[in-house]
């Protein structure tokens, strides 16, 4: 085999407008497109037929399909990465190695462990942005320090962007995507052999459907007005795609800041909740405020079975928690109620509830299922204050009037075999709030 360079794929499953395959295909040097089934964490899910296993893996043989049409091929393991790696780098025909930036914890040890290991063989390590549109120090406070709220956050963002325009059509600089279709000869013609089967890697094939990468103008344009009714169809339903990267945050950016004000605020949150995991990666297990780590939570195991199963006795919660066993998806006003109500009404540890999140969310993100889960319990960086204690009832009425939402996932409300609710209202909020005064020093 002739000099080579890896694209090792990873949370970019696209051939098109990915920086990594960009810039390696560009290089000049012949292109070898890789992925790797991660054993250390495929080990780590409990369920069997995790949707995502097998969304990534359809996706893994439609790659796989469309790269052999350009004449490639896509090789694909199932090990530890660093296992895979130890073999990759003792090829003398390997100049270097091409990945897009992730920054979890895991990922940015995992990524260094690799990169050490080229350098150490002569070999060059590349890496680019491609999952968000800022990233690390891109946007900061004028002194260099990260913000922690996200409205001055967004403001900076928002004129780091326009900083940038290059046209009447608003096209930004840092929307452009990377035409990776002009270079795509530069591929290397290999035989990649066959793909793992889930049963090898000890997995089934889920059912549960995941959400197209198909959204009407309509529904972003109206994005505003809908997104907080629950028995509505007024969301993009696109996290799974933007955590895996089967479509491209550029593309989708761009087309927001055309259409809806709304919604591209939502993808600066994503922006944001991962700026702060780069710069306070103890978010992944603990408190972004570490004094509310004293807060004296319940151990209470009975109340969060009720919580997780959906029957707690509260419509609205129960509704929510339900639709995300059933479909590995919740609506994201939902996401807030049922969050509130476990680390409040039930004082229950947040981690608890972000763990569970993780387990059943098709669209789970580390920093933005962390960033969420914090900001419900009033421990995080923009948070919700501790004394702000969502009232399930009121948001019930508010946000699903007729009931259709809570009567599509809770058919049995309104009947004897709906159960009581587990906790008082006006109870659960006097304990809560004492609670957290206790835990505070504020009494």
């Amino acid at each position: 085999m002739s000099k080579y360079s890896i694209v090792w794929l990873r949370r970019d499953l696209r051939l098109e407008d990915n920086a990594a395959l960009y810039h390696g295909l560009r290089s000049g040097v012949p292109i070898k497109p890789i992925f790797i089934f991660d054993e250390n964490i495929l080990s780590k899910l409990n369920a069997k037929d995790d949707a995502r296993v097998t969304f990534l893996h359809n996706t893994v043989l439609e790659l796989k399909s469309k790269l052999k049409a350009l004449g490639s091929d896509l090789q694909v393991y199932y090990d530890k990465p660093s296992n895979v790696w130890r073999q990759l780098v003792d090829d003398d025909d390997l100049v270097a190695a091409y990945v897009n930036r992730d920054y979890e914890t895991y990922a940015i040890d995992r990524d260094s462990s690799v990169a050490d290991m080229l350098g150490k063989a002569g070999k060059g390590w590349y890496d680019y942005k491609d999952q968000v549109i800022f990233d690390n120090d891109e946007v900061v406070k004028d002194n260099g320090e990260p913000y922690t709220v996200f409205t001055p956050y967004k403001r900076k963002w928002m004129a780091k962007l326009e900083s940038r325009m290059e046209s009447p059509l608003d096209q930004s600089y840092y929307f452009k995507s990377y035409p990776c279709e002009k270079y795509y000869e530069h591929l290397l013609t290999y035989d990649g052999g066959d793909v793992v089967e889930l049963s090898t890697m000890g997995f089934e094939r889920s059912a549960i459907a995941i959400p197209s990468t198909e959204v009407s103008q309509k529904l972003i344009k109206s994005y505003d007005q809908q997104r907080n009714f629950p028995a509505v169809d007024g969301t993009s339903k696109l996290g799974v795609h933007f955590r895996f990267g089967t479509v491209s945050i550029r593309e989708k950016a761009r087309k927001a800041q055309r259409l809806n004000d709304t919604y591209l605020s939502e993808l600066v949150w994503r922006d944001f909740y991962s700026m702060i995991l780069q710069h306070y990666p103890h978010v992944e297990d603990n408190s972004f405020r570490e004094k509310y780590e004293a807060v004296p939570w319940r151990d209470a195991e009975a109340d969060f079975q009720a919580w997780c199963e959906g029957r707690t006795g509260y419509p609205i919660v129960d509704a929510g928690m339900r639709e995300l066993n059933t479909t590995g998806y919740m609506h994201n006003r939902v996401r807030m109620i049922t969050a509130s109500f476990l680390t409040k009404h039930l004082l229950i540890y947040w981690k608890k509830g972000e763990r569970y999140f993780a387990e059943k969310l098709l669209d789970y993100d580390l920093a933005s299922n962390s960033g969420g889960w914090q900001w419900a319990a009033g421990c995080g960086t923009d948070a919700a204050p501790y004394f702000r204690i969502f009232n399930p009832y009121t948001q019930a009425t508010k946000f699903d009037k007729d009931r259709r939402y809570i009567k599509k996932w809770v058919p049995e409300v309104d009947t004897d075999s709906y159960p009581d609710p587990i906790v008082d209202h006006k109870e659960a909020r006097e304990r809560c709030l004492h609670a957290y005064k206790v835990g505070l020093g504020k009494i």
